[in-house]
Order: C-alpha cells, then structure tokens, then sequence
C-alpha cells in the first residue's frame, strides 16, 4: 500500500505529528469519548492551513475543493496515526 495514493506527500509529516499531540491528549485529564473528535478537529486544522496556504482560491468552486481537500486530508492522516497507535499497543501485547 502506498499512501501517497491517498494521502498528499506534504501532509504525511502530520502522522508523527499527530501520533505526539495525541500522547499528549490521552495523558491530559479529558474523557476518552471526546479524544476522536478533538483529535479529528486537530488534523483537519493542520491540514486546512496547508491545503489553504499552498492553494489558489478565487472562486467558490474552489472553497469548496479546499474544504473537501482538508476534511478528507485531515481524516485520513489522523486515521493513519491511529492506526499506527494501534499497531504498536497491539505489538506490546501478550497473548
């Protein structure tokens, strides 16, 4: 699997990211049902600041391709990140 298929080259330095301010999250004292959807709101933030500053944006056309861009840029890394999470709990793991 190649995920520059799916996510943008430039964005794949937001998994590591993402994996260290989610470590940072888990320790803080928030419930864990509310971690998904902060975490989620970080990426698509990071990804949004990205897609806009590397985009040429003068028509409405275009807000919503920089919209549909960042939500889906920002899912995918933050799955991605969780992913690996996953990984290495799961690797830790006795059976």
């Amino acid at each position: 699997m190649n995920f520059e298929e799916f996510i943008k080259p430039e964005l794949l330095i937001l998994i590591p990211v993402l994996y260290i301010v989610g470590l940072g999250i888990k320790k803080s004292k928030l419930p864990d049902n509310f971690i998904p959807l902060i975490f989620g709101g970080i990426s698509v933030v990071l990804s949004s600041a990205w897609v806009i500053a590397t985009s040429d944006i003068s028509t409405l056309k275009d807000v919503a391709y920089v919209m549909f861009i960042s939500v889906t840029q920002g899912i995918l890394s933050a799955g991605a990140s969780v992913y690996i999470n996953q990984i290495y709990v799961q690797s830790k793991k006795k059976e």
